[in-house]
């Protein structure tokens, strides 16, 4: 498996693998090719975009959409999506994302590494056993306008 920097050519594969692991349980998510795309190209658009995929036999099976958010105390990479293709979770995939992420974090000097998961879904469990620690004092909020 090789990791490589997300390029703009990329954004199809990973809209593809995007709906292959969001759109079955548990996310059970409705993902077009259409918004997929919208989605992810937003992330590249931010002059901080910071992406990486994983390749296995010239095949995308996981990516990385992230940035570098600005912090008060110190500047930390945010990670906006990570997702692995579904035949290719708990292979290890996204612990090399997840590892890339962390080293460049560390190269950069920033504070470190943060990002949002359902907590009813296994991804939580991922994230836990990698040193990652539920933010107590943060609360996601939202308001639903019809």
């Amino acid at each position: 498996m090789k990791i490589r920097k997300l390029l703009l050519d990329d954004i199809d594969a990973c809209v593809k693998l995007l709906i292959a692991t969001y759109n079955p349980p548990p996310w059970n998510n409705r993902w077009t090719e259409e918004t997929g795309k919208k989605y992810l190209a937003e992330f590249m658009s931010n002059n901080n975009f910071i992406g990486f995929v994983l390749e296995e036999d010239n095949e995308i099976v996981g990516a990385m959409f992230a940035h570098r958010k600005v912090w008060w105390t110190n500047d930390e990479i945010y990670i906006d999506e990570l997702f692995i293709k579904p035949d290719r979770q708990s292979h290890g995939c996204g612990k090399l994302l997840m590892d890339q992420a962390e080293l460049l974090s560390k190269e950069l000097g920033l504070g470190g590494v943060t990002l949002l998961t359902n907590k009813h879904h296994p991804a939580k469990k991922f994230y836990e056993k990698r040193g990652y620690v539920v933010a107590e004092h943060v609360v996601f909020m939202y308001k639903e306008l019809q």
